[in-house]
């Protein structure tokens, strides 16, 4: 079906939101279920409940910018505004040792996407969320197989 309230005419397919959690190495910890692609980065993990949970835990998190006004243990990056067009050199010093961290997490965000399943998926988001968590499953055996 074409159009819908998922399809993205860019990509020309359906889309999910799926928001994950990696540890500091860059393993897949956890995945939320499937959202509809058009669903912000951040209402998707308010409405998982990601947000209150590593805020209770206390864990604190490196996130992207999208995740603006997340608060709690959340860490993004310094934005630009539209008074203040540029950043400091502190600001953006800060800016690349956030990415360096953020680039483990994006390796967990890499390696459920090589999973050759999600090139041609065609389904709701419920079913998408089976496999997401088979896949997590399947990764954790395949880490523990390696540790040691």
């Amino acid at each position: 079906m074409r159009g819908g309230p998922r399809y993205s005419g860019k990509h020309k397919r359906h889309g999910m939101n799926v928001q994950v959690v990696a540890d500091p190495v860059g393993r897949l910890v956890w995945a939320s279920p499937a959202l509809p692609g058009g669903t912000h980065d951040l209402t998707a993990a308010r409405t998982v409940g990601l947000i209150d949970a590593l805020t209770s835990g206390n864990v604190k998190t490196f996130a992207d910018k999208g995740y603006q006004g997340a608060g709690g243990t959340i860490r993004i990056p310094f934005k630009r505004h539209r008074h203040r067009p540029w950043l400091s050199r502190a600001q953006k010093e800060v800016n690349r040792a956030h990415a360096r961290i953020r680039a483990l997490g994006e390796r967990a965000v890499a390696i459920l996407k090589a999973w050759k399943v999600f090139a041609k998926l065609r389904c709701c988001p419920r079913r998408a969320t089976a496999i997401i968590q088979a896949i997590l499953v399947l990764e954790a055996v395949e880490a523990s197989r390696y540790s040691g």
